[in-house]
């Protein structure tokens, strides 16, 4: 702005590419214009690239040099006071390499809901023929996990039925750590319509033709851990 010799007393110019001085009835004002689309695309460059490589990279190497694992269970119900374990499914990997799967379906005393029935597949009949007792399950897995790093999505509702389940067996609780993937993703992916356990699948590009069946789950959990480390979002 400079002074000059006109009814304000006042007069201004821009330097910027995208203002613009305009007379309005006598007034000036500044006009903001609309930018052309630039033809650089940032982030990129070669250097973007060998950067990101290298952060992938990292988050893999980070991520993949403990044992880890991916554990989901299916349940009678959602309280873990009343209702029962029916199957635990687990995927353990040591340094980004599948060692094996767990999978036990679980005798239960309590009744399975219909509704139970048809999203997994486990019936009263299936549960008693083919499940062993609560205590055999969890002490082989126990066996199966030992000091690991356990994760899961929403692994806290399935951990809390396992803590239970040594309790009602007279067993000392498991001290692993836990991480709970669906947290990870609320943090960084904050725009998704919602946060079940399909939608990130499918925005992640993992394929899960199971669901519901608890060794599925463990795998699609385990796929969807590596992406999160591949992306920097985790670090075990």
């Amino acid at each position: 702005m400079y002074t000059t010799n006109n009814e304000l007393g006042y007069a201004f110019r821009s330097t910027r590419e995208d203002r613009e001085v305009v007379n309005y009835d006598g007034i000036p004002l500044l006009m903001h214009l609309e930018k052309p689309p630039s033809d650089i695309k940032h982030g990129f460059s070669d250097a973007a690239k060998f950067h990101r490589a290298k952060q992938a990279r990292k988050g893999k190497e980070t991520g993949m040099t403990r044992t880890v694992v991916a554990l989901d269970i299916e349940t009678t119900g959602l309280n873990s006071a009343t209702d029962g374990i029916i199957s635990i499914g687990a995927v353990k990997l040591t340094k980004g390499r599948e060692l094996e799967r767990f999978y036990r379906i679980v005798r239960t005393s309590k009744q399975i809901p219909p509704k139970i029935v048809k999203l997994t597949g486990l019936n009263q009949r299936k549960v008693n023929q083919e499940g062993i007792s609560l205590e055999a399950a969890l002490t082989d897995f126990k066996d199966f996990i030992g000091h690991a790093i356990v994760v899961g999505y929403n692994v806290a509702f399935d951990w809390e039925f396992i803590e239970r389940g040594y309790d009602k067996i007279g067993q000392d609780r498991l001290g692993n750590r836990i991480i709970d993937l669906l947290k990870v993703v609320r943090q960084k992916e904050v725009f998704l319509d919602n946060f079940r356990f399909e939608t990130v699948l499918k925005y992640y590009q993992i394929e899960n033709q199971d669901q519901h069946n608890s060794l599925a789950d463990a795998e699609a959990s385990i796929k969807l851990m590596t992406k999160l480390i591949e992306k920097g979002f985790l670090k075990i």
